[in-house]
């Protein structure tokens, strides 16, 4: 189970990654504002189920290795639900109002959260590569 494990956290991190760091400042940048607005809203929801599935699915499956690791990794999918139902909403609607403050600190909550939720996952994997789990 240690090379699923090791996948799946892969996946997971490289998937965060991509979706925080590149993917909405491309879609800024290639569509107009109106338009890559709406399509950062319908993605979003989609990401957030991803990294609650990915995390959730290498925690389990590194559990009976190191329980250090599933505890870096199960935290990434309890914190992602509130994230996708509290957080990505109110995001959504400060926008709406044009509360740019409101918006401005939310979505910096946000991007803080999927640093942290970055690092763990990188903590995990560096754990596999450390204590021999490959």
């Amino acid at each position: 189970m240690l090379v699923p494990a090791l996948l799946a956290t892969s996946l997971l991190y490289g998937g965060m990654v991509l979706c925080s760091c590149d993917f909405a400042a491309f879609l800024f940048m290639a569509l107009p504002v109106n338009v890559a607005g709406p399509t950062i809203r319908r993605a979003f929801p989609h990401f957030y189920m991803f990294v609650t599935l990915s995390a959730a699915t290498a925690a389990g499956l590194v559990w009976a290795h190191d329980a250090v690791a599933a505890g870096l990794l199960a935290p990434i999918a309890v914190t992602t639900l509130p994230s996708r139902q509290l957080l990505m909403p109110a995001i959504n609607r400060a926008t709406d109002a044009g509360e740019k403050a409101r918006f401005r600190w939310l979505h910096g909550q946000s991007v803080a959260i999927k640093l942290v939720h970055i690092a763990l996952a990188g903590l995990a994997m560096t754990r596999f590569l450390t204590m021999g789990l490959t």
